[in-house]
């Protein structure tokens, strides 16, 4: 193998986030305040691009091995009961370490510890999927992180971490009977929610979101407001600093859960179709190296980021335009914040560190691992 296509990056994929972050930057410039949203978020980003680079030259093939994939998702069911027990409360969820100058929010690095284990579970047994048990013990992995997320409780995120895992198992080749088990484990867990775990404010979100204009003043408020912001952009928007939705303060939570409602607002149509187009991009890469995957390992764990990443793009921009309840999720690359936007870098840069290696000795690697060997 040649040393410029080992050493090499894909720049394509790189060069595409670049301008999502701007434009989630675009937007915490139009504010300002006390808040300092955009003078930190610019610390975040270089920190988050130094990790995509030293984590794009990493071999991560000692992945494969199962104390390291494991012990990265124990690490993360530990992060996880800290944080329930001595974790910070921010806007009524238990979900952070607080060290004064910075914060993490460890479900972030659980994502990603999920993605790993799975992406090595599976690599293993991709041949037996079609036994129910693989589906069992991959949902019970999940089922832990789930209950310690909602405990905080972060039900946007307990939703990702159930979609990543959803989508991981039926790329896996689960057959039709078995998906349709696991819908009806879903809608039966869902209802068990609804009587036993949620609090009257997640059930409020619900209602409003089988009617959102039924209370436009009180749980609907958000919802109806994301929806005027994105409608008032109209083709080309009304100019960076010029959304008055946002900067008046109707719209809330401008800075992460309504970033693209704030985005569209200034940006207009031309603006939004643009980032879809950016996501494109950047999932045609991650499925492309996915592709060129050494073993089935690199290729789960690429699907795996893709569905991340898909499942977060999906659920926060439906719940902009009002087609799904809000959930608190962030919007990849654009949302303040800095846990997120580690965590979306680190693992771009691991897809591109895995996709170095490319796809010598593939079939050979193959057996292995489904002997356990590797």
């Amino acid at each position: 193998m040649s040393m410029p296509r080992r050493l090499s990056i894909d720049w394509i994929l790189f060069g595409a986030t670049i301008p999502l972050a701007l434009a989630g930057l675009s937007v915490l410039a139009s504010f300002g305040g006390e808040e300092r949203f955009f003078e930190r978020q610019i610390i975040w980003l270089a920190l988050a691009l130094a990790v995509f680079f030293g984590a794009a030259f990493v071999d991560w093939r000692f992945l494969r091995r199962t104390r390291f994939a494991f012990g990265a998702y124990l690490v993360s069911v530990l992060l996880l009961v800290f944080v329930v027990i001595t974790g910070a409360v921010v806007k009524g969820a238990q979900s952070w370490f607080d060290f004064g100058s910075f914060s993490f929010q460890p479900v972030e690095f659980a994502k990603l510890a999920l993605i790993i284990l799975l992406a090595k579970y599976f690599s293993r047994r991709h041949v037996e999927i079609a036994h129910i048990r693989h589906i069992v013990v991959s949902g019970i992995y999940t089922l832990i992180l789930f209950i310690l997320i909602l405990l905080q409780p972060d039900f946007g995120s307990a939703v990702i971490v159930l979609l990543v895992w959803l989508g991981m198992v039926s790329l896996s080749g689960i057959s039709k009977k078995h998906l349709m088990i696991v819908f009806a484990l879903g809608i039966t867990a869902f209802a068990c929610l609804w009587f036993f775990v949620f609090s009257d404010y997640q059930k409020a979100r619900v209602r409003n979101f089988i009617d959102p204009l039924a209370d436009v003043r009180g749980t609907g408020y958000n919802a109806f407001q994301s929806m005027i912001a994105v409608g008032s952009g109209e083709t080309f928007g009304k100019g960076v600093g010029y959304g008055t939705q946002s900067r008046l303060q109707f719209l809330p939570e401008y800075e992460t859960d309504f970033v693209f409602a704030a985005f569209a607002e200034e940006w207009g149509f031309a603006g939004a179709l643009a980032l879809f187009t950016l996501f494109g991009i950047v999932l045609w890469r991650i499925l492309a190296a996915a592709y060129a995957g050494e073993t089935n390992f690199e290729t789960l764990f690429a699907l795996g980021v893709a569905v991340f990443f898909v499942a977060h793009f999906i659920v926060n921009i439906g719940m902009n335009i009002g087609l799904l309840p809000v959930t608190g999720v962030t919007l990849p690359f654009l949302s303040y914040g800095g846990s997120h936007l580690l965590m979306e870098f680190l693992s771009l840069g691991m897809v591109v560190g895995m996709r170095r290696i490319g796809r010598g000795g593939r079939t050979e690697l193959v057996g292995t691992e489904l002997t356990g060997v590797v």
